[in-house]
C-alpha cells in the first residue's frame, strides 16, 4: 500500500489533514502529515528540510499510530539520505497549494525514495521561482515589499480565506476553525526561490484540480494545445489528472472524495492528456506566408518596416503609423522560441509592414501572475521608444494585445492619449481569472470600463468561438460593461476558432478574421482624429 506524506498550504498545520488521514489509514495506506516550521526566520529551504526529514525518518515496516510533526533542523543543509530500508509502500508526496514548493524541493533531494508527486490544487513552479508568484492575495505582495523588510504574513480571518483560493464547500464553522488554528507564514518561505536540479524529473506526477477555483481539465488541455511550450510536458504519459468539484481546501470540504482520489493517483490512474503532433503552437507556421521585412531590434522592441517600391510616392517612405503587438502570457523567460521570434507574432508584424505601417513586437516580462505591473511598464516604455523613432508617425499608434496579456489593456481604456488611435484585443483575458488575484486590482479591463471616467479608444475585439469557458466569461463580462457604458466595440468573430487559432489548424475562416482585423486596425490608424 502507498505511504502518503501530506503537506498543506500556508498558515495551516498537519491537523488540517485529520479526516483524510483517517480515510487513508482505513484503506490500509500509511499517511503522515507535515507541520512546516513556523519560526519567523524559516525560509523555503527550511520547509524543504522538514519534508526531507520526514522522508528519512519513516519506519521501514509500519507507520507510527500518531506521527509527530518534524521540527526544523538547525543546519540549512538537508541531511544526507540514510542507509535505512525503504518504507513498507511506495512513497507519495502530496503538495497542497504553496506546499508544492517544499514537496518538489524534497523530491529533488530524495528522488530515489519518491514514487509519485501529487499537485493538489497547486501550480507548476520551476527552478528559481518563488512561491510568491503564485500567491493570489495582492495585499501579501504589498506586505512583503514594504519598507523595513518583509514581515510574517498574518493568517486570514474567516472572511479572508477566499483571497487564497475558492472557499466553496466550506462552512462558516470550518472557516472559523481554519483561522483559529492558523499561524503567521514566515515571509522568506514565500520569497526564497525554489532550487531544483532536475533529479526528480522522471518521478510520475498527478494533478488534482479543484474546479470551483476555475481550473479545469478543459483549461489545462487548452494550455497544452495552444499555450507556452512548458505546458506540453503535461501530456507526458506519466502525468495523470483528476477533477474535484470543490474549492481550494478539499481536505475539509470533501475529505472522502479526496482520499479516494489520492489512492487512485497512487495507483497510477488519472486522465492522460495528449499534445498536438509536431511543434508547439509557439513554433507552428502563421496562417499567412509572410516574406521577411527589414527588422530592427531596439532593446525589448522589434520593429518591422515597410519596403516601398521604387515608384512609390513620398508618403510611402514614412514616417509611418505603427502597431505595437503585445504577446500573451504569462510566458517563462526561457521560452523557445521567444514570443517575438515566434511565427505568429512575426507574421502579424510582417503583415502590418506589408500593409504600409510599422509592425512592432515588445518582449515584455510577464513571466508570472505577479508580473503585470512590470509588464505594463515594459509596454509603456516600448510605446515611448516606438513613438521616438523618426520613421514612425508618433501621432498614429495602435496597441494590439493578445491572450493573458489582455489584462494590460486596463491602463489604456480610460483617458487614452490622443495618439492612441486603436486598441485591438485578440482572444483576450479581460478580467482576472479565478485565482489570479496576484495580478492586482489595477489590471481588470472589464472593471475599469464599467467604472467609466473617460472615453476609450476605438476597440477592436477578435473572439474565438471555441474559447475556454473561463476566458470566454471574462470577454462576456467586458462586453456587458461596454453595453452598460455605451462603449462601441467592433467585434470580429471566429466561430470555429480556438484560443491561438492563427497557428492551430488555420482555416479560411480564421484567415479572413485575421485579415479583417488587420484592415480594421490600419483603417483606424489612417483616419483623422
Amino acid at each position: 500500500m502507498p505511504v502518503f506524506i501530506l503537506v498543506s498550504g500556508p498558515f495551516t498545520d498537519g491537523r488540517i489533514w485529520n479526516e483524510v488521514i483517517g480515510r487513508l489509514r482505513e484503506s490500509g495506506a500509511e499517511a503522515h502529515p507535515v507541520t512546516p516550521s513556523r519560526e519567523p526566520e524559516a525560509d523555503l529551504e527550511t520547509h524543504v528540510q522538514d519534508v526531507v526529514r520526514l522522508i528519512d525518518s519513516l519506519a521501514p515496516l509500519t507507520a507510527p499510530e500518531s506521527p509527530e510533526s518534524p521540527e526544523s533542523p538547525e543546519s540549512p543543509e538537508a541531511p544526507e539520505s540514510p542507509e535505512s530500508p525503504e518504507p513498507s509502500g511506495e512513497l507519495v508526496l502530496v503538495g497542497h497549494g504553496y506546499a508544492i514548493h517544499p514537496v518538489l524541493g524534497a523530491a529533488d533531494r530524495r528522488p530515489e525514495r519518491v514514487a509519485r508527486i501529487v499537485h493538489l490544487d497547486a501550480g507548476m513552479p520551476q527552478d528559481g521561482e518563488a512561491a510568491l508568484a503564485l500567491v493570489p492575495d495582492p495585499s501579501v505582495h504589498e506586505l512583503l515589499r514594504a519598507e523595513g523588510g518583509p514581515r510574517p504574513v498574518p493568517p486570514p480571518g474567516p472572511a479572508q480565506w477566499q483571497r487564497w483560493g475558492s472557499t466553496d464547500g466550506l462552512s462558516a464553522r470550518q472557516l472559523e476553525l481554519l483561522s483559529r488554528q492558523a499561524a503567521p507564514q514566515p515571509p522568506r518561505t514565500l520569497t526564497q526561490p525554489l532550487r531544483l536540479t532536475g533529479a526528480a524529473g522522471a518521478v510520475p506526477i498527478s494533478g488534482i484540480l479543484c474546479t470551483a477555483g476555475g481550473t479545469t481539465l478543459e483549461l489545462v488541455e487548452a494550455l497544452v494545445r495552444t499555450g507556452p511550450p512548458q505546458f506540453r510536458k503535461l501530456a507526458d504519459p506519466r502525468v495523470g489528472f483528476f477533477e474535484l468539484a470543490t474549492g481550494h481546501w478539499p481536505m475539509l470540504s470533501r475529505p472522502d472524495e479526496l482520499a479516494g482520489l489520492l489512492l487512485r493517483a497512487a495507483a497510477g490512474e488519472g486522465r492522460r492528456l495528449t499534445a498536438p503532433e509536431g511543434e508547439s503552437s509557439f513554433a507552428r507556421p502563421f496562417l499567412f506566408d509572410t516574406p521577411e521585412r527589414p527588422r530592427v531590434r531596439n532593446g525589448r522592441v522589434d520593429l518591422h518596416f515597410p519596403e516601398p517600391g521604387p515608384e512609390a510616392g513620398p508618403e510611402a517612405h514614412g514616417p509611418w503609423p505603427a502597431v505595437l503587438f503585445v504577446h500573451g502570457g504569462p510566458v517563462p523567460p526561457d521560452a523557445d522560441p521567444a514570443p517575438r521570434d515566434s511565427p505568429s507574432y512575426l507574421g502579424y508584424a510582417r503583415c502590418t509592414a506589408e500593409l504600409g505601417a510599422v509592425g512592432a513586437v515588445v518582449a515584455h516580462r510577464l513571466h508570472g501572475l505577479a508580473d503585470y505591473a512590470r509588464a505594463a511598464d515594459d509596454v509603456a516604455e516600448a510605446l515611448d521608444l516606438l513613438r521616438a523613432d523618426p520613421r514612425v508617425d508618433a501621432r498614429r499608434i495602435a496597441l494590439w494585445i493578445f491572450s493573458g496579456a489582455g489584462l494590460l489593456a486596463a491602463d489604456w481604456i480610460t483617458d487614452p492619449p490622443p495618439w492612441l488611435r486603436c486598441l485591438a484585443l485578440t482572444y483576450p483575458v479581460l478580467a482576472p481569472l479565478p485565482g489570479w488575484g496576484a495580478a492586482g486590482p489595477r489590471f481588470d479591463p472589464a472593471g475599469v470600463l464599467r467604472a467609466g471616467g473617460g472615453t476609450p479608444p476605438p476597440l477592436v475585439l477578435t473572439r474565438a468561438g471555441l474559447e475556454t469557458p473561463q476566458i470566454a466569461a471574462t470577454v462576456e463580462e467586458f462586453m456587458t460593461a461596454a453595453e452598460e457604458t455605451g462603449t462601441p466595440v467592433q467585434v470580429i468573430d471566429v466561430p470555429h476558432g480556438r484560443h491561438g487559432f492563427e497557428t492551430h489548424e488555420p482555416t479560411d475562416e480564421s484567415r479572413e478574421a485575421v485579415s479583417r482585423a488587420l484592415r480594421t486596425v490600419l483603417t483606424r490608424l489612417r483616419q483623422p482624429r
